[in-house]
């Protein structure tokens, strides 16, 4: 339930303070860690850190 009012919260906190273009970078950022996390144990690993 503290996840939920932690990502309304910051939907408050872009549409109040108008700064809906940090959004598209959040999700970047979180798309990219649950890419890492979830090929850790694959054979695909090596190239997608060779991405960073």
């Amino acid at each position: 339930m503290a996840k939920l009012r932690i990502v309304a919260e910051y939907l408050t906190f872009l549409k109040d303070n108008k700064k809906w273009w940090l959004l598209p970078i959040v999700v970047m950022l979180l798309l990219f860690g649950l890419l890492i996390v979830l090929t850790k144990g694959s054979a695909l690993a090596p190239f997608i850190y060779t991405i960073f």
